[in-house]
């Protein structure tokens, strides 16, 4: 079951830090988002492997735009 990682605010995505096939725990930061001129980190939820990158940096994104997947 694939586990989304969301983006938590409106903002332009600045990096994406994992690749598809990476495995992450809990809590690790897996992106970077720009939003009111701050830079936000944003973490993964659970422990697993990327499975599917669905943004791209410079992607403008809305609350809940899944980022990537993990499994």
């Amino acid at each position: 079951m694939a586990i989304p990682v969301n983006a938590p605010m409106v903002g332009r995505l600045l990096s994406i830090n994992v690749q598809v096939g990476d495995q992450v725990k809990e809590n690790d930061p897996v992106a970077v988002l720009e939003a009111m001129k701050m830079e936000v980190k944003i973490y993964s939820p659970s422990s697993g492997a990327v499975k599917e990158i669905k943004a791209a940096p410079g992607d403008v994104v809305s609350p809940d735009t899944v980022i990537l997947t993990l499994e």
